[in-house]
């Protein structure tokens, strides 16, 4: 699975949002590739999910990507809460 971080920037938010979910990934025993860019070069990208912060939902979901909004890049929480479930049905559904 190819999950893609983003910001505005590619530099700050997405790369700590990054680190929050392969954080959360490790705990729960999952891998994915979790990578960081920023809004314009991940409209361009294709991958299984994409994760953004609540402030990007309007730039971000007008392309048509399958995305989840996190509230907070630093809540371990919020992110297993989002992230977690999205990923566990994906992983499901592709290891038939």
């Amino acid at each position: 699975m190819k999950i893609i971080t983003v910001c505005g920037m590619g530099m700050g938010t997405s790369l700590i949002l990054k680190m929050t979910i392969e954080s959360v990934l490790k705990k729960e025993g999952l891998s994915a590739e979790v990578v960081h860019s920023d809004l314009g070069s991940a409209k361009a990208q294709n991958a299984d999910l994409f994760a953004i912060s609540v402030d990007m939902v309007n730039a971000f979901g007008e392309s048509g990507k399958n995305y989840v909004a996190v509230q907070s890049v630093f809540d371990e929480n919020g992110v297993r809460e989002t992230v977690l479930p999205v990923v566990k049905k994906f992983l499901e559904e592709n290891e038939k």
